[in-house]
């Protein structure tokens, strides 16, 4: 069986073939011996019997083995598309501003509202949005640095301190000068339920969640945020506490709970990829790492992962190892396995 792409496992390729999964695109094909035809993983047909199916690597070892392009998912049309979205990757990285989608459209070679679909479809966002959070993992990696912050501002492509400001509250989750500060000053309310699967912290600012964990208790949120003003949870507090329990009964259903977190722009991009991720679906490390402009910092986005403080909320039980296998989690294997099993019959 001609089938070897790094980091793949043909169980792991089966199952994705299965699931319809669009994240696998462009990795394999799998060839059908009664058509001759070959397709993509998320091809939309009814599948064959296995003892039918024969896995590509690509493409071209499926043209070579005498199969034929499938005419209803277009598997030779994965691998122009993905090129296209790294070019315009490629360009907005090196623009002070994002081009205009028509602009960015244009230069790939596609027309506008099927690039913006693709590229929504493959990096999880709208390359608008990539852009947006691009600029602000510059401020914040500018933010690091020693010099000051009216710079830090104009170096990250910036043309105004205000548009900053309005970003840095919407994705780095406090002002500039408060990050420099570790976010000190903040009054956080709290409380430990209990859920499905065990006990959690819940833990909120006046702008939204900032901390989500099971076995956590008020000396972990104290050890966490030592320069926060921390106070139980008031009735009004109750509301919110509810929402995220139900979330974990049901890691699927569609949420808006506000939220407060800080850290570097890298780690903001990864948890906004994590929250791209559907209900049901899984990516590797390596997709995330892609889907955020980085495809070499695989292991810094597994930290990232780790990093995260809203547990269910940024699902990072949904992102697996590359051959399937679950990988970690820090509340525990048993409590991942529980919450994409939920989201899989969800």
């Amino acid at each position: 069986m001609a089938f070897a792409p790094a980091g793949l496992s043909e169980k792991a390729a089966l199952a994705a073939f299965d699931a319809r999964d669009r994240a696998m695109d462009g990795r394999f094909v799998v060839a059908v011996k009664t058509t001759r035809i070959y397709c993509k993983p998320s091809c939309p047909a009814r599948r064959p019997r296995r003892e039918n199916i024969e896995l590509m690597a690509d493409a071209g070892a499926a043209r070579a083995a005498g199969y034929r392009p499938c005419l209803r998912c277009r598997p030779d049309d994965v691998g122009r598309d993905r090129a296209a979205i790294d070019q315009a990757l490629a360009i907005i990285a090196r623009s002070d501003t994002t081009p205009p989608l028509a602009a960015l459209a244009d230069a790939v070679g596609y027309a506008p509202h099927h690039f913006q679909r693709l590229f929504t479809r493959d990096v999880g966002v709208s390359p608008a949005a990539y852009g947006r959070a691009l600029r602000a993992r510059r401020l914040g990696d500018a933010l690091d640095g020693p010099g000051r912050i009216t710079d830090a501002i104009y170096d990250a492509g910036y043309e105004a301190p205000s548009r900053a400001y309005a970003d840095a509250r919407d994705r780095l989750g406090m002002s500039p000068g408060a990050w420099r500060k570790g976010g000190e000053g903040a009054t956080i309310r709290y409380a430990v339920t209990d859920s499905s699967l065990g006990s959690m912290l819940v833990a909120a600012t006046d702008k939204g969640l900032c901390r989500i964990a099971f076995d956590e208790d008020e000396a972990a949120l104290r050890a966490r945020f030592p320069r926060a003003r921390i106070l139980p949870g008031d009735a009004a507090f109750a509301a919110l506490v509810d929402d995220v329990v139900a979330l974990v009964d049901d890691p699927a259903r569609m949420t808006q709970l506000p939220v407060d977190v800080a850290g570097t722009a890298f780690q903001q991009a990864v948890w906004a990829a994590l929250r791209a991720i559907p209900p049901g679906e899984t990516r590797s490390y390596a997709q995330i790492a892609a889907a955020i402009g980085r495809p070499g910092a695989v292991r810094a986005a597994g930290s990232a992962c780790g990093d995260n403080g809203l547990a269910v909320l940024v699902p990072c039980h949904r992102v697996v190892r590359a051959d399937g296998t679950l990988g970690g989690y820090a509340y525990g294997l048993e409590r991942k396995k529980a919450l994409l099993a939920r989201e899989s019959h969800g």
